[in-house]
């Protein structure tokens, strides 16, 4: 499976950003799936992760302001971002594990983009 992220940029805080991440070489995305970011000298960490019924998992830092979502049909998985704070400054990957039908929380997926950057100002 290939997955192509885009939709980063930069904005100031308080804005909003979607995330997009095209998936190639799969039919469909009956599968774990999810976003993680890594800051400049921090570890990489999970962000939110969607199963194959559609069920989600947020970390704590951006629950309430993040949604992740897919559309089967267009093979994408979304990341929308809103009330972004500085801290939310990252590069964001899109990952994924065809073999895995449900989600181990926000643990590490087999399959990476090759992310996208996010930079948010105050």
């Amino acid at each position: 499976v290939q997955l192509v992220e885009s939709g980063g940029g930069s904005v100031q805080a308080g804005g909003s950003l979607r995330l997009s991440c095209a998936v190639l070489g799969y039919t469909h995305m009956r599968y774990c799936m999810g976003w993680f970011r890594q800051a400049p000298g921090k570890e990489r960490e999970g962000v939110a992760t969607i199963d194959s019924r559609g069920s989600t998992i947020y970390a704590d830092s951006v629950k309430g302001r993040f949604t992740i979502s897919k559309d089967n049909a267009k093979n994408t998985l979304y990341l929308q971002m809103n009330s972004l704070k500085p801290e939310d400054t990252a590069m964001y990957y899109c990952a994924a594990d065809p073999y895995l039908p449900s989600c181990s929380g926000l643990s590490a997926l087999g399959y990476w983009g090759q992310g996208t950057q996010v930079t948010v100002s105050s």
